[in-house]
């Protein structure tokens, strides 16, 4: 049996990094730790490359215990089910695969100077993706189908609605990425019959 060891050091490093930050840096010298870290328009436009690993190591501020509890349990049940790579590799495909398509989107939108140097980190894209990609987990009919229809519904709301950010876009991003690997999983395990 697999016990989860990635997915709790995973979400206590960040944790754990977000308080160190908060209690040992100015709120300015925080903040611009934050932005060199950040997945934003100005970083990646310059190179800053680095920043698709950097920013998935750092939140705003703490999470608070429901979402850790939420990620913990995710990246958990992915790592248990799946395994530490399967479930790394989602959700790397998530983070950064959303990044650079909202990238490439923001800076086709030639967004406003506030947009382009935005705080954009943590885990929540690996997070999206990861619970589209475990649906594939669930039994087939309608319980799989429910399940992918109600992500999609409650993800593609933020979108729908004024004053959305490009984060919720990247959300849905993620989450579709999430559920085409579910899809490719599910098209792969008919096929193999």
């Amino acid at each position: 049996m697999r016990v989860p060891i990635l997915a709790p050091a995973y979400v206590g490093g960040v944790q754990l990094i977000a308080n160190a930050s908060r209690r040992l840096l100015p709120a300015a010298d925080r903040q611009d730790l934050l932005r060199s870290c950040s997945t934003n328009v100005d970083n990646l436009s310059a190179g800053r490359w680095s920043t698709l690993a950097t920013s998935a190591l750092f939140v705003e501020e703490p999470m608070e215990l429901p979402y850790a509890l939420l990620l913990v349990a995710v990246l958990g049940y992915a790592e248990y089910a799946r395994g530490a790579w399967w479930a790394a590799g989602v959700f790397l495909l998530g983070h950064v695969g959303a990044t650079l398509l909202v990238y490439g989107g923001l800076r086709a939108s030639r967004p406003s100077p506030a947009v382009r140097r935005a705080v954009d980190v943590g885990p929540s894209y690996g997070l999206y993706a990861l619970l589209g990609a475990l649906t594939s987990a669930l039994p087939r009919g309608p319980v799989r189908g429910g399940a992918r229809l109600a992500l999609l519904a409650l993800t593609a709301r933020p979108v729908l609605r004024p004053g959305r950010t490009f984060t919720d876009a990247g959300h849905l991003t993620a989450l579709g990425l999430g559920l085409g690997l579910a899809a490719a999983v599910d098209y792969r395990s008919v096929r193999n019959r």
